[in-house]
């Protein structure tokens, strides 16, 4: 069996999902996602839990399977949580400070670099270094 597609996933508990005969849908304060249960996966939900088997031993199905898996863990992933990536600055003297909503970059150069906020993302500056 896949490495990948043996492991349960843990289902948070505000987020709902729903299997339908073809279709899984995940619902969460995030959002809401839906995807394709192909032929002979099978899905079990139980407990808060989420496992993924798959009924052939197919090469196709093997494939699937892991796929699958992985697939449903980021959709739970994905309406339960934020997005977050995370800026490590490195280098002598270079640094970063919050404008308001925008960010001002120290990087050597004989002038700020500043970068406006686009709308719908968050931007904090943990220290000088880290974003």
């Amino acid at each position: 069996m896949s490495r990948v597609g043996k492991s349960i996933i843990q289902i948070p508990k505000n987020v709902e999902v729903k299997l339908d005969q073809e279709f899984i849908t995940v619902k969460g304060p995030k959002g809401t996602l839906k995807e394709l249960i192909p032929a002979l996966i099978e899905i079990k939900v139980k407990d808060g839990v989420l496992e993924v088997l798959r009924q052939s031993e197919a090469k196709a199905v093997k494939s699937l399977h892991g796929l699958l898996r992985m697939k449903i863990a980021n959709m739970v992933k994905g309406v339960a949580e934020e997005y977050k990536k995370v800026l490590t600055i490195i280098g002598v003297g270079y640094r970063a400070t919050q404008k308001g909503k925008d960010l001002e970059f120290a990087l050597g150069y004989s002038h700020p670099i500043i970068i406006k906020s686009a709308e719908g993302i968050k931007l904090l500056v943990e220290n000088q270094t880290k974003i």
